[in-house]
C-alpha cells in the first residue's frame, strides 16, 4: 500500500518543503500527517479524504457535485444515515453505492445490508459534505405527508378541541419539520397559504419563492393555530392581521422567526421571516461593496454627525447593511440607540427600542425620547412620515449620527422623497450626508457556472458597457447542479449606488431639482448607478446578466 506522503507528492498536492514542515510537527506533537497539512492550509479536507481513500483503494466522491439517485436515498432512514454518517447514492453492478465518512465502520455496513437487502459497496466522502447531503436529500416531505394524514381539524371545530389538537405530537412534529427544513434550505421566509382545496407551503430562497409541498386543507386550522400559539398570537381572532415572534433551536443554534398572519378568503395566511442572528454580525466587507463604493460610504459613517439613508424595496438587505454599519460604528465610549418596528436582531452593547403603536410609542415618539437619552448614534428603522423625518433631520443637524431607511427606487430619489414629506429643502441638503441605494441579486453557483460568449445583440439589449467593434467579453451564466438544487444560483450579493451629498447636490436639493437632475450631477461626481455596479459584477463572473435585469430596471 502506498504511503499517504507518496500519494500527495505524486498527485502534486504538496511539495517536499511543505511535507517536511508538516512531518516535523507530526513527529513533535504526534498528530496525523494529513491533519497537520489541513490545519496549515496546505490541503483541503476533501483533498485529504480523497488521498486517504486512494490509499485504501476506495473511490472518493464529491457529494456537492454528485448526481445522487433519489430511490437509493429512500432505502435508508435519515436517522440511520446521520447516526453512521452514511448515505446511499446509487447502484453499481448489482450493489448499493454507499457514501461513508468511515469506510471501516462494519456496524454501518451491516445495518444498511439488513435494512435494504442490498450488498453495500462503500465509497468515501468527507463527513461535512456527507451530513450536509443527508440534510439536503433525506427530505422531510415524506414525513410531512405522513403526519399530514394523521391529523385533521375542521375550521368549524370548537376552540377547545382546536387547542387540544395543536398540542398533540403529530401537529407539533409537522410544524417543527416545516421550520427545520426551511432553515436547512437557507430560506429567508416561509409562506403557509390556504387555498380552496389544499394548504400550500412555499420557501423564499435567495429572493425567489419555491413550492415545497401541498397538503390537504383539513390540516389547515391545526397548523395555523399551532404557529399562532408558538408566536403568542390570539388563536380565537381570525378576522384581523396579527404579528408575533417565536424562537426555535436547530443544530445547537437559536433562530428567531417573525410571524405575521393575514386573513384571506380561504383562511389565514401565515408568513414567517427567519431571522438569522449571524446576519446581524456580518462585516460591511462581506456585503459585496466595490472598493470605490466602500470608500465613498465609509467616508460618511466615520463622521460624528449627519444623516445616512439606505434605500430600496422590501427585502433588499437594508437592515443587514445598517446593522453591519452599526457593528463598525459602535464602541464602548459612545451611546448607540435604535428604534425599530420590530427589533429583528438583538445586538450586544446597543440599546434597542421596540415600537408599540397601541401604547402610543410610535417612531416619532420613541425618537423624541431617545434624543433626551444622550445618544451619539441613532438608528431609526424606517422613516415613514413627516414627524419622524423632521425629528431625524433635526437630530442630524444637532450633532448626532442618524442612520435610517427609506423606500425609494434609487439614491437621488431620497432627496425628493424627503421634501415631499414636508421637510424644508435647505434642511434636507444640510442634514443628509450620504444615500446608499441597494438591491440583492443571486450569486452564480461557483461549482456549475459556465462561461459563454454573448452575442453583440444580447449585450446591446442588456445595455452592457460594451462598444460595438470591441472584443466580445466572456461572461458566465447559470447551469444547475446538485449543490445549488439545479437553480444555477447559490447565495446572494448586494448591488450598490452610493451618493455623497456634495455642495452641488445640496444646491440642487435647495432648488427642489428633480431626482433625474440630481442623479446626473451625482453621476458626474463619481456615483456608479445600480445597473453599472451590477454589470461590473457580471464582468467579474459572480452573477449573470439575466439576474441583473431581473432586479434592476
Amino acid at each position: 500500500m502506498k504511503q499517504l506522503a507518496e500519494i500527495l507528492l505524486d498527485g502534486g498536492l504538496v511539495d517536499e518543503a511543505q511535507l517536511a514542515a508538516a512531518y516535523d510537527v507530526h513527529q513533535r506533537e504526534g498528530r496525523s500527517l494529513g491533519r497537520v497539512l489541513v490545519e496549515h492550509g496546505v490541503l483541503s479536507e476533501a483533498q485529504l479524504v480523497a488521498a486517504l481513500a486512494h490509499q485504501i483503494g476506495l473511490p472518493f466522491v464529491d457529494l456537492t457535485d454528485y448526481n445522487v439517485d433519489g430511490s437509493a436515498v429512500a432505502l435508508v432512514p435519515a436517522a440511520v444515515c446521520r447516526r453512521h454518517a452514511v448515505l446511499p447514492i446509487g447502484y453499481e453492478d448489482g450493489k448499493l453505492l454507499l457514501a461513508m465518512a468511515d469506510p471501516g465502520n462494519v456496524f454501518a455496513l451491516d445495518d444498511v445490508r439488513s435494512m435494504t437487502g442490498w450488498e453495500p459497496r462503500p465509497v468515501v466522502a468527507t463527513r461535512d459534505d456527507l451530513l450536509a447531503a443527508v440534510d439536503r436529500l433525506c427530505r422531510a416531505e415524506a414525513d410531512l405527508d405522513d403526519l399530514g394524514s394523521s391529523f385533521a381539524v375542521e375550521e368549524e371545530d370548537d376552540l377547545g378541541r382546536l387547542k387540544e389538537v395543536v398540542e398533540e405530537a403529530p401537529i407539533v412534529k409537522y410544524v417543527n419539520l416545516l421550520i427545520t427544513q426551511a432553515i436547512q434550505d437557507r430560506a429567508s421566509d416561509i409562506h403557509i397559504e390556504p387555498g380552496e382545496h389544499e394548504l400550500r407551503v412555499r420557501y423564499r430562497i435567495d429572493g425567489v419563492l419555491h413550492d415545497v409541498m401541498r397538503s390537504p386543507r383539513s390540516i389547515q386550522s391545526g397548523v395555523i393555530s399551532r404557529l399562532k400559539i408558538m408566536a403568542d398570537i390570539d388563536i380565537s381572532e381570525r378576522r384581523i392581521p396579527q404579528d408575533g415572534r417565536l424562537s426555535v433551536s436547530t443544530g445547537g443554534q437559536k433562530i428567531d422567526l417573525r410571524v405575521a398572519t393575514l386573513p384571506t378568503v380561504w383562511g389565514e395566511k401565515v408568513v414567517m421571516r427567519i431571522l438569522d442572528n449571524s446576519t446581524a454580525r456580518l462585516a460591511l466587507s462581506d456585503l459585496g461593496f466595490t472598493d470605490e463604493n466602500f470608500t465613498r460610504y465609509s467616508a460618511s459613517f466615520t463622521k460624528p454627525y449627519g444623516m445616512i439613508l439606505v434605500t430600496g424595496p422590501t427585502g433588499s438587505g437594508k437592515s443587514t447593511t445598517l446593522y453591519a454599519t452599526l457593528n463598525l460604528v459602535a464602541r464602548p465610549e459612545i451611546n448607540v440607540i435604535t428604534v425599530e418596528d420590530p427589533v429583528e436582531y438583538r445586538l450586544p452593547g446597543i440599546n434597542q427600542v421596540q415600537v408599540n403603536t397601541k401604547a402610543g410609542l410610535t417612531f416619532a415618539a420613541a425618537l423624541r425620547s431617545i434624543l433626551r437619552s444622550d445618544p451619539d448614534v441613532v438608528l431609526v428603522g424606517e422613516i415613514r412620515d413627516h414627524e419622524t423625518a423632521q425629528i431625524a433631520v433635526e437630530a442630524a443637524l444637532t450633532g448626532h449620527l442618524v442612520l435610517s431607511t427609506l423606500h425609494t427606487n434609487d439614491a437621488p430619489s431620497a432627496i425628493t422623497r424627503l421634501t415631499e414629506m414636508g421637510i424644508e429643502p435647505f434642511l434636507v441638503g444640510s442634514a443628509l450626508d450620504c444615500v446608499l441605494a441597494q438591491r440583492l441579486a443571486r450569486r452564480l453557483c461557483a461549482k456549475c457556472k459556465e462561461p459563454y460568449e454573448p452575442t453583440p445583440e444580447e449585450l446591446l439589449a442588456a445595455r452592457y458597457p460594451w462598444i460595438p467593434g470591441q472584443e466580445v467579453p466572456t461572461l458566465h451564466r447559470a447551469a444547475g447542479c446538485p449543490a445549488c438544487a439545479r437553480t444555477g444560483y447559490k447565495g446572494r450579493l448586494a448591488l450598490h449606488e452610493v451618493m455623497a451629498v456634495t455642495e452641488d447636490v445640496e444646491r440642487l436639493a435647495v432648488q427642489r431639482a428633480s431626482s433625474t437632475d440630481i442623479g446626473s450631477v451625482a453621476g458626474r461626481e463619481g456615483m456608479r448607478r445600480l445597473r453599472e455596479d451590477g454589470m461590473a459584477k457580471v464582468r467579474d463572473g459572480v452573477t449573470s446578466i439575466e439576474e441583473i435585469l431581473r432586479v434592476v430596471a
